[in-house]
């Protein structure tokens, strides 16, 4: 027998094993979510679907997003880019418009054979979400009418006539917002529903999330479902027995440093504290206290939405072949330094939940302190789903940490945010963050100053660390304007 023969008996013979099959991906993205939850070592809230995630997975601790606004904040992760390059440096303005052509995360993984849905908010609004080419399957949902709503509308039309007629349509809204604090919308809305979890926005996302899987929407392919949870964003509505688990009188609230406005620049300060009823410098216990028991029954409930979502993937055998990762867009002020929302470059508002589990690769209960950056999401999933991405990410792969927790993070995380036609513009280091506005600097030694109540921009002992951190923001910027590090 020749050796050629011998060969071809060989083919024949050794069974062919079939290629592993790629995991699918569960990308959940929170709106408005700070670090008040337990796997961010907050002890006063529970979650725990976040606590059962981080239980088989990797929390990254220091994360950081690159700007504390919702619409700039998704362009940049689900392009794997600076807001800089992104050219999305407002919630008014699209990518599509910005930068033509780019390939965003989840055409990247539709295009290389994945199934793609979403549901709730991921790309910032229906208009800036380019739907077809995109996703296999999308839904947007609204809540249900509270019942609140529902008796004052009765009453209005007995009056007027339907409120969706077109000579009632303002006058309804003018009262509408007038109800009770629930119905004032962005301005700001908040407390219990009387709706069921179901009856919620982000009751249905988790529902369809739910029905996509075990109905197996993707067929033969790999999914990536996007999970955009809409809280808690305001207005601050739940059902009323999240509210319930958090009497107002026993919330501990943050403690504003008198004074600190003197040594801040301005410019790092944003009005937005204004819309809730607040005075610069002045407390306000008790509405301090409604807004944080609704914010916190928000996020139990989200919680518990997400806990759904895990149940069905384990349910349906999924569970183990199913990267999940959870975050949020950004932080959120609940009154540090005054200050309430977003649109500053504080820790609080940067600063994001993000857990990732990689089934066989994650360290269960594992966790990193290592600086990271939510540009770094687009990078690391296409090189865990063997998806080939674009040559002009800006972000790295988290690929390293996530199998080994002991592999440092980056020297430097970077966040901008507009002011007018300038930027003020944040670098982190392990132990530092400093910023630069039209009208000044802050210094902050998160080692010893986590809640940053002491601006040492000014301090003639910090005059070489300022000078160094200088240095960094100028490599960051080159970095964000596709430069190179």
């Amino acid at each position: 027998m020749n050796m050629k023969t011998i060969l071809l008996l060989l083919v024949v013979l050794i069974p062919v094993l079939p290629a592993k099959p790629r995991p699918n991906v569960l990308f959940i993205v929170c709106d408005d979510l700070n670090t008040h939850v337990s796997t961010s070592g907050y002890p006063h809230i529970r979650t725990p679907a976040f606590d059962q995630l981080a239980a088989e997975g990797m929390t990254f601790r220091r994360a950081y997003c690159q700007y504390p606004v919702c619409g700039p904040s998704r362009a940049s992760f689900l392009s794997g880019l600076y807001p800089e390059t992104s050219g999305v440096l407002g919630n008014t303005l699209d990518i599509s418009q910005t930068r033509p052509g780019t390939v965003t995360l989840p055409q990247a993984f539709q295009r290389q054979g994945y199934w793609t849905a979403s549901t709730g908010k991921v790309f910032h609004n229906k208009k800036m979400d380019p739907g077809e080419g995109t996703w296999d399957a999308m839904e947007r949902f609204s809540n249900d009418e509270m019942p609140i709503e529902a008796e004052a509308r009765k009453v209005f039309e007995a009056q007027y006539g339907p409120v969706g007629d077109r000579k009632n349509r303002k006058r309804w809204k003018a009262h509408h917002a007038t109800l009770a604090p629930q119905t004032r919308g962005q301005q700001v809305g908040y407390g219990p529903s009387g709706l069921r979890d179901a009856q919620h926005a982000d009751g249905k996302n988790a529902r369809q999330v739910k029905t996509w899987i075990e109905q197996a929407s993707h067929g033969d392919k790999p999914f990536f479902i996007a999970l955009g949870i809409q809280k808690p964003h305001v207005p601050y509505l739940a059902p009323d027995a999240y509210f319930e688990r958090y009497p107002r009188d026993q919330l501990i609230l943050a403690a504003p440093p008198a004074g600190f406005w003197e040594q801040a620049p301005h410019a790092a300060m944003v009005k937005r504290f204004e819309g809730f009823g607040f005075k610069l410098g002045v407390e306000n216990d008790a509405l301090c206290r409604e807004y944080m028991q609704a914010y916190h029954a928000c996020i139990s409930f989200i919680d518990a939405q997400i806990g759904t979502v895990f149940a069905c993937l384990k349910e349906q055998g999924l569970w183990e072949n199913t990267i999940i990762v959870l975050t949020s867009d950004h932080g959120y002020q609940l009154g540090e330094h005054f200050m309430w929302g977003k649109v500053t470059l504080f820790e609080v508002c940067n600063r994001v939940p993000f857990i990732v589990r990689v089934p066989g690769m994650t360290k269960a209960g594992s966790s990193t302190e290592g600086l990271v950056e939510l540009v770094d999401l687009y990078p690391t999933l296409a090189e865990l789903c063997g998806v080939r991405p674009p040559d002009d990410l800006q972000g790295l792969s988290l690929l390293p940490m996530l199998k080994d927790p002991a592999v440092p993070g980056k020297a430097a995380v970077y966040t901008v945010v507009s002011r007018g036609s300038k930027l003020g513009k944040a670098v982190r280091t392990e132990r530092w963050r400093y910023a630069r506005w039209p009208d000044g600097e802050e210094l902050y030694d998160l080692q010893g100053d986590v809640a940053e109540h002491h601006n040492l921009a000014r301090s003639p002992e910090r005059k070489a660390t300022l000078e160094a951190m200088r240095s960094q923001l100028a490599r960051m910027e080159r970095a964000a304007a596709g430069a190179g590090r």
